[in-house]
C-alpha cells in the first residue's frame, strides 16, 4: 500500500508532490501518482522517484489517501470508476468550486477534505483554505493539516467560506502580480530600467509582506510607521486614496467570489 496517491499532476500537483517530499516524512516510495499525460509521467518519475501508473482504479485500491488535482469539468469522469475503492479513505480534492456534497455523489463513503491552495505553492508558500467532511477524526485532521502546511500555510473554515478563499487567496497572486507590475511600470516611467524597477518592486512587496508576518502587527500601525507627516509617502499614499485603491481590491475579491458562487452551483 501507498500513503498517498495523487491524481494530476500538472503544477498544482507537483507543488503538493513537491512539498510532502520535502518537509515530512514521507518518502518518494510511498507516493504514486496518475495523470492522463505520459511525458508528464515521465518526467514526474525521473524527477521525484515515485511510483507511477495510467490505472486511476490501480491508484485509488493501493493508496491510503488520494489526492484529486484535475479539471472540476473532469470530476465525474475521474471519480466514477474509483468511488467505490475509496470506502472510508481520505479524499481530498483542489477541485475549485466542487462542493463536498458533489464529490460525495461519485464517493459516498470517502472521508473528503476539499481544500484551495493557490499558486505560490509551487515555492512552498501557498496560502490554503481547507474544510472537512463531517466524518474525519481530529486525528486525521491534524494530520491532514500537517500534510498540507507542508506546501505552504493552512486557514480551516466552514465549507460556506470556501468561495471568499477562492476569491481571496485563491485569486489573489494574480492581483499582488498586477500591483507589483505597476510600480514597476511606474518605476520605468521615473526613469528606472523595468529590470531594475521589477527588482524593487519584488522586495519592496516580499519583504513588507515578511515584516507583517513577523511583527505581527496591524498593517496600518506599519504603515503609519514609514509614514512621515508632509513626507513623500503621505502625498504618493493620498494619490492611492484617490483612486480608491481599497475600493478597487475589495471590490475584485468581491466579484472573483461571486463568479466561484456561479462556478459551484
Amino acid at each position: 500500500m501507498f500513503k498517498i496517491g495523487i491524481i494530476g499532476i500538472g503544477n498544482m500537483g507537483e507543488a503538493i508532490l513537491k512539498g510532502i517530499l520535502s518537509k515530512t516524512n514521507i518518502n518518494p516510495d510511498e507516493i504514486i501518482v496518475s495523470d492522463t499525460n505520459s511525458q508528464r509521467l515521465e518526467y514526474i518519475i525521473n524527477k521525484y522517484s515515485v511510483a507511477a501508473t495510467d490505472n486511476n482504479v490501480r491508484l485509488a485500491k493501493l493508496s491510503n489517501v488520494v489526492i484529486l488535482s484535475v479539471k472540476p469539468k473532469d470530476l465525474e469522469s475521474v471519480l466514477s470508476p474509483i468511488g467505490v475503492f475509496l470506502n472510508q479513505k481520505i479524499l481530498i480534492s483542489v477541485l475549485a468550486g466542487i462542493k463536498i456534497s458533489k464529490i460525495k455523489q461519485f464517493a459516498e463513503n470517502a472521508k473528503v477534505v476539499r481544500i484551495m491552495p493557490n499558486t505560490p505553492a509551487m515555492v512552498g508558500e501557498s496560502a490554503t483554505g481547507v474544510c472537512f467532511d463531517g466524518n474525519i477524526s481530529g486525528e486525521e485532521k491534524q494530520w491532514i493539516l500537517k500534510l498540507l502546511n507542508s506546501f505552504g500555510k493552512t486557514v480551516v473554515v466552514e465549507e460556506s467560506l470556501m468561495d471568499a478563499i477562492t476569491g481571496l487567496s485563491g485569486s489573489g497572486p494574480a492581483y499582488v502580480l498586477a500591483f507589483i507590475d505597476s510600480l514597476a511600470q511606474a518605476g520605468v516611467k521615473q526613469g528606472l530600467s523595468y529590470n531594475q524597477a521589477l527588482e524593487l518592486a519584488t522586495q519592496t512587496v516580499f519583504g513588507t509582506a515578511k515584516m507583517l508576518m513577523e511583527t505581527k502587527e496591524h498593517p496600518a500601525v506599519l504603515r503609519d510607521k514609514v509614514t512621515s507627516p508632509a513626507g513623500t509617502t503621505i502625498y504618493g499614499l493620498h494619490q492611492l486614496e484617490k483612486g480608491k485603491l481599497k475600493d478597487t481590491v475589495m471590490n475584485a475579491v468581491e466579484s472573483a467570489t461571486q463568479r466561484s458562487k456561479e462556478l459551484s452551483e
